[in-house]
């Protein structure tokens, strides 16, 4: 088969499109017949070597995918071959105390297909039965393998972790990202007033489009002071930010008393100031989130599936020139998600 692979971490150079060993499943996978492979900011710090993981090199990235069942292990029972299927990339032990109590999320061995193992960015790929959802057939496959890991995680951070509610407002930070733009259609869809921030004027009209009330160019204007002027200096409610050291310290300008902030990730730096005094004088809250359990899954992909949330996908590229979709993410080129398929698909 051809995959999408790299045998040192680096810049985009590193990345290469060339054979690969077919893969052989085990009793419990399945093996699919991979149609899209969605991108997500985790594949460059993988290709990067951030955080510091120990690769098993050539390695294909990819958490995000979608196909059909070519073939399934012998204890496998939910699929069947033709079946569509999407990936669903975090591995739980299934043993630690988080697993019995139903926040898998919060495994201690959390793995992520295509970060920590081998992804799905590649012809064929052997995945395990517990990380495939179920595809309806009207779902094109753009949808399918840029939705999984986006709609899971803005889920489990606007509605599990941050318990967002109709009279309340909150400011979505990179709202043109794969999980902004998923952050906003979710946060509308509970009823919240929406504030979204973005670099460009075009951005932020395809957040208006997602749900978003109000919109802030933050290359032209202090997100920070917006949204004092925009409250009448009370603040927001909630500040979803994944950016990190760049954000942070505005993000919490930006609260209301007793606010919180729910974060993902820090694709600018994870060591920003603690901005203690403000945290403890206007009583705010910072709360961490990565992605969903398995009923969190189930909650929010329907909601995708039925056309309620839309993934949207600024460009559709062949594998080949995956080193291009990795520079569109590191640029911040574009709306919404990037989607690769296999040169043979085209």
């Amino acid at each position: 088969m051809k995959a999408v692979q790299f045998s040192e971490h680096g810049d985009r150079d590193v990345i290469e499109y060339g054979d690969f060993p077919d893969p052989e499943i085990e009793r419990d996978e399945v093996l699919v017949d991979i149609k899209a492979g969605g991108l997500n900011f985790l594949d460059v710090w993988t290709r990067r070597g951030l955080p510091i993981i120990d690769l098993d090199f050539p390695h294909i990235p990819g958490s995000d995918g979608a196909g059909v069942v070519q073939d399934v292990g012998d204890e496998v029972t939910r699929f069947e071959v033709g079946d569509h299927v999407a990936v669903q990339p975090g591995k739980y032990c299934g043993k630690c105390e988080f697993c019995r109590d139903g926040e898998e999320s919060m495994c201690v061995s959390y793995h992520l297909i295509g970060e920590h193992i081998r992804g799905v960015h590649s012809e064929l790929a052997a995945v395990p039965e517990e990380n495939l959802v179920a595809v309806p057939e009207h779902v094109d496959w753009e949808t399918a393998a840029s939705a999984s890991l986006v709609f899971q995680t803005a889920w489990r951070m606007l509605i599990s972790r941050g318990e967002l509610g109709p009279s309340e407002s909150v400011l979505v930070l990179g709202a043109s990202g794969g999980v902004g733009h998923a952050a906003v259609q979710i946060a509308d869809y509970v009823g919240a007033e929406v504030y979204a921030t973005a670099s460009t004027d075009e951005k932020l009209s395809y957040a208006e489009d997602c749900g978003a009330d109000h919109v802030i160019n933050y290359e032209d204007e202090d997100f920070a002071n917006e949204i004092r002027e925009m409250t009448g200096k009370r603040g927001v409610d909630m500040v979803v930010d994944h950016i990190g050291d760049a954000t942070y310290p505005d993000s919490l300008k930006s609260l209301a008393k007793g606010g919180r902030i729910v974060t993902c990730g820090a694709t600018t730096g994870g060591n920003p100031g603690a901005g203690l005094n403000r945290i403890f004088w206007n009583q705010l809250s910072v709360i961490g989130s990565t992605m969903a359990t398995p009923g969190e899954i189930d909650d929010v992909l329907p909601l995708v599936w039925d056309g309620t949330f839309e993934s949207h996908v600024r460009a559709s590229l062949p594998m080949s020139e995956a080193a291009r979709a990795h520079e569109m993410l590191e640029e911040r080129e574009g709306f919404g998600s990037v989607v690769v398929k296999p040169d043979s698909e085209l």
